[in-house]
């Protein structure tokens, strides 16, 4: 644990995913604690934090507010165990459209994240190998009953800090930052230090996150953050520079796959040839996702049109 700022702490947890870690931030005031996520639903993750907490001389019941960045389960998994001790819990409008959903009614998104996953030429074999893996992350997110809707430019007041709400869609649907006055930015997902966020187009999200992501990073810009606390690694100390090289990178990636498109292809093997070599299935999944984000923005931008079973996308 490190306190980067005087009643602020990052808290390293464990996840057994390939980032390792996912960090959270404690917010400590004189009357109340707060977290900006929870990590995953495991073991190891509780341990991590228990100890972290007992630092302070706190217990998870000392959490009085939770506000989470995005549904994702590395950031939201334990959010529910939060709220049984007595927690509120924060959630951008659009997470409890979309991604909460998904963790709330499980047997609906898995029909449907099967039949998106079939159209666009997933092999059977490979689907097996994720559903399995998705199996194991639903019994390590435990998520709210009740929890409380942020929006787009509300200010929260809590342990003692004044934070800014801002909606930044692309890795979520309802990823949001959060601005503190004194100009630094609890960031979740929305810039890394280190490698691009997972933009994916899945069941049940917007119908371009790659749009929205990249108007996100435009944000970035315009609320100018000093530094940006992420959600894995170290600390962005020049957003804006890193919100140029992000742009960049899908820029590069746009690019390859138009020239992938010499003719016809299934999303699932254009994201063969995007992302080479042996992955899990879970790789698989976010390999493909994020292929299929790639092809429906530049179908919006008229580049592509799609057709038939299983889709095909082609140039324009």
């Amino acid at each position: 644990m490190t306190e980067l700022l005087p009643g602020l702490y990052q808290i390293p947890v464990p996840i057994p995913y390939p980032l390792k870690t996912v960090n959270l931030y404690l917010l400590k005031g004189k009357e109340e604690v707060a977290l900006v996520d929870t990590a995953l639903g495991t073991r190891a993750a509780r341990g991590s934090l228990e100890l972290a907490l007992a630092e302070l001389g706190l217990c998870f019941s000392d959490v009085k507010a939770v506000l989470l960045t995005h549904h994702h389960p590395d950031h939201y998994g334990l959010s529910g165990f939060f709220e049984a001790q007595g927690a509120r819990v924060y959630l951008h409008e659009e997470e409890l459209l979309r991604g909460h959903l998904f963790w709330k009614d499980r047997e609906r998104f898995r029909e449907r994240s099967l039949r998106l996953f079939l159209e666009g030429g997933m092999p059977l074999s490979v689907l097996e190998g994720i559903e399995e893996e998705m199996a194991k992350t639903y019994e390590r997110v435990h998520p709210p009953q009740n929890p409380i809707p942020l929006q787009d430019g509300q200010t929260l007041e809590v342990a003692g800090f004044r934070l800014r709400v801002v909606w930044t869609p692309g890795h979520a649907d309802g990823h949001v930052v959060f601005l503190a006055e004194e100009g630094w930015m609890l960031g979740g997902d929305l810039l890394l230090e280190r490698v691009s966020p997972n933009i994916g187009l899945w069941a049940y999200t917007r119908e371009n996150p790659l749009e929205d992501f990249l108007r996100s990073l435009d944000k970035v810009a315009e609320v100018a953050p000093q530094v940006v606390f992420a959600g894995h690694f170290g600390p962005v100390r020049d957003p804006k520079a890193r919100a140029k090289e992000l742009r960049a990178h899908h820029e590069a990636r746009l690019s390859a796959l138009l020239a992938l498109l010499e003719e016809p292809k299934t999303p699932w093997d254009l994201s063969l040839a995007l992302f080479p070599g042996d992955l899990t299935p879970a790789q698989r999944r976010f390999a493909f996702a994020e292929t299929l984000a790639h092809l429906e923005y530049l179908r919006h931008q008229g580049l592509l049109t799609r057709q038939g079973q299983p889709l095909l996308y082609a140039r324009a």
